[in-house]
């Protein structure tokens, strides 16, 4: 059966544009696969809804926050640095 596959013409994902693009967007993160409970996923996935975004997103945001690594969003930076500007 193997010899019924070519390759030969085959292209890298860097050099397909979609392909490429979705390698881009993927950067820093990881494709796992992880079991949740079936009431857990539907909450998230109902609350993601709500809040107009992925459900991935949000379980993301949500492990984030419970790390204590929330990343810093440009509402908070800008008020940072409005304290300390003020502070000086």
């Amino acid at each position: 059966m193997r010899d019924d596959y070519d390759f030969s013409k085959a292209k890298r994902a860097k050099n397909v544009p979609h392909l490429a693009r979705l390698q881009a967007e993927a950067k820093g993160k990881s494709r796992i696969t992880i079991m949740l409970d079936n009431d857990v996923l539907m909450a998230f996935r109902a609350k993601a809804d709500a809040e107009g975004i992925g459900y991935q997103t949000l379980i993301n945001r949500v492990l984030r926050e419970a790390l204590g690594t929330r990343p810093v969003d440009e509402a908070t930076l800008r008020k940072i640095l409005r304290e300390e500007l003020e502070a000086h």
